[in-house]
């Protein structure tokens, strides 16, 4: 553990392997944990296969993700109410204090109407801080090479404007949204609970790149995590898929553990 800092693996960074995959390769290199994205695996929905890997491997869940990818619209219940009720549940029976989630769609307008509510009666009843994450928008073709961009989310792609107890700021999405992440972090305040590291070329899309691959200021937030006193969790969500095999999956995982424990504990070093 960097200081008092945890750095977990997201199982979406070994996709598409399964989860205790990510379980394996977090113990293998020295992470402090997961971050369990709940989607298509079957691992990923089943709390108990969750908890033996856990104790197999000696990893903890640091954090659960709701599924509320557009590809995860039906995991566990077409609901997004009872979605983000199962994830809450999730977290609490594997004993992680943090639940990531996105803001609703636009088109899920009963669900986003109560969501600040749900989110802040969810939180109260479980003990477990539910993060909302930053996103970005799309871009949308309009034809003879234009396009315009356009936000899926609801009110906004930046929860602060709506203003929640608990933030996830995503590094990848910053860049494909434009967004000064430095500044965002700070909008945020007390309430960055969470922080998926990653990064981005700026282009208009979401790449989680290897943190310092990319344009986004990922050593700046480190550091200001680590002057801050930063108490929540870090999580490295990164794309592997082109990964040349087990081998270079594994080398871009250490390289972004070894960057997050660098920036991260960059006062020891000085």
């Amino acid at each position: 553990m960097t200081g008092n800092i945890p750095v977990g693996l997201s199982t979406a960074s070994v996709w598409p392997q399964p989860a205790g995959a990510a379980f394996e390769l977090a113990a293998e290199l020295g992470y402090d944990g997961v971050e369990v994205m709940v989607w298509a695996d079957p691992t990923s929905q089943d709390v108990r296969a969750l908890e033996r890997l856990s104790g197999r491997t000696g990893v903890p869940v640091l954090a659960v993700h709701a599924p509320c990818l557009l590809i995860t619209q039906r995991v566990w219940s077409p609901d997004p109410v009872e979605r983000l009720r199962r994830s809450v549940e999730a977290a609490a029976d594997l004993g992680a204090p943090t639940v990531v989630v996105h803001p609703p769609f636009r088109w899920q307008r009963r669900y986003a109407d109560g969501f600040a509510e749900l989110v802040e009666s969810l939180e109260d009843a479980s003990g477990v801080d539910i993060a909302v994450e930053n996103m970005f928008p799309v871009r949308r073709a309009l034809g003879r090479g234009r396009s315009v961009q356009v936000t899926a989310f609801a009110p906004s792609i930046d929860p602060t404007d709506v203003g929640h107890r608990h933030y996830t700021l995503d590094l990848s999405h910053t860049a494909a949204a434009g967004v000064d992440a430095v500044e965002l972090a700070k909008r945020m305040g007390d309430g960055l609970t969470h922080v998926h590291l990653a990064d981005g070329s700026g282009a208009a899309k979401d790449e989680h790149m290897v943190p310092g691959r990319g344009t986004q200021p990922c050593a700046a937030v480190c550091e200001g995590l680590a002057r801050s006193g930063f108490t929540g969790q870090v999580v490295l969500e990164i794309n592997t898929r082109r990964a040349r095999g087990a081998a270079d999956r594994s080398r871009m995982l250490a390289e972004s553990l070894v960057f997050a424990r660098l920036h991260l504990d960059w006062q020891a070093a000085r």
